[in-house]
């Protein structure tokens, strides 16, 4: 512990030194970096679903680079300071776990998010505000699906079995069908695909399963599957754009076929 408090302190007198001394540290607003934040973010669920830990350690680093930079300069105008931002951290943990440092009970995980959003809507007076109101504007559709479904969750809106979502699943691709084959309008097909979709990512909560993980790692197969096809035909001389649809499926059924055994 002392060895960590060390390199913390030395981190923030880095981070006062280059704040003081260098040209393009010196320049930076809070405004300014949160895109790079957001890089950086990005960047780290990249190095997560690699599994790769030795970048996972290196983009934690520059997240952390980034939330003392922030302290850094609201600091300067008496806002706050990284200590307030660890303070109201401590005690935010503490308040949001009583099943841990106060005398409530819970079952399960499951009961564990419930009572945090539960929580949450109680603090600074949010009980009277939309249990939505937490989800940020900005996140990507997908991901803010997800979570304004596990907030809905949270307060009891949610099916019986998850079984039953199945239903609604299969309500919402035939009334996507009904548009596409029958209306033709395109606002009204657009509105039936995004409820298709809401329908499929709410399957994915309740079946444990993330939809923004498990849509990217189908992006990364089609990827690496279409690559092989690419590299397949160029090594033999091939157009690609002149290949048949079912000439194509051959190479396609190769790669897959290879990740197979990769697996095995």
């Amino acid at each position: 512990m002392k060895e960590t408090l060390q390199s913390f302190e030395k981190l923030l007198n880095i981070m006062d030194e280059l704040r003081e001394k260098c040209p393009w540290d010196k320049k930076q607003t809070i405004e300014s970096i949160r895109n790079l934040s957001i890089e950086e973010t990005f960047e780290l669920a990249d190095a997560i679903l690699k599994n790769d830990m030795v970048e996972i350690k290196k983009e934690l680093g520059d997240i952390l680079l980034h939330i003392v930079f922030y302290s850094k300069i609201a600091s300067e105008t008496n806002e706050f300071t990284i200590k307030d931002v660890i303070d109201s951290l401590i005690e935010k943990l503490i308040y949001r776990h009583p099943h841990i440092f106060a005398t409530d009970k819970v079952n399960d995980d499951k009961e564990v998010l419930i009572k945090w959003e539960e929580l949450k809507l109680k603090e600074k007076g949010r009980e009277n505000k939309s249990v939505l109101a937490g989800v940020p504007n900005s996140l990507p559709a997908l991901i803010k699906a997800n979570r304004i479904q596990q907030k809905a969750r949270a307060v009891g809106f949610d099916w019986e079995k998850r079984e039953q979502v199945w239903e609604k699943v299969e309500e919402e691709i035939n009334e996507l069908k009904h548009e596409v084959l029958i209306t033709k309008d395109k606002e009204k097909i657009e509105n039936e695909f995004g409820d298709v979709l809401f329908s499929l990512i709410n399957a994915a909560r309740l079946y444990d399963i993330d939809p923004e993980t498990a849509l990217e790692k189908t992006n990364r197969k089609f990827i690496s599957r279409f690559q092989y096809l690419e590299s397949q035909t160029i090594a033999k001389g091939v157009n690609l754009k002149e290949l048949s649809l079912e000439q194509m499926d051959v190479y396609w059924n190769e790669a897959k076929e290879i990740e197979k055994k990769k697996l095995d």
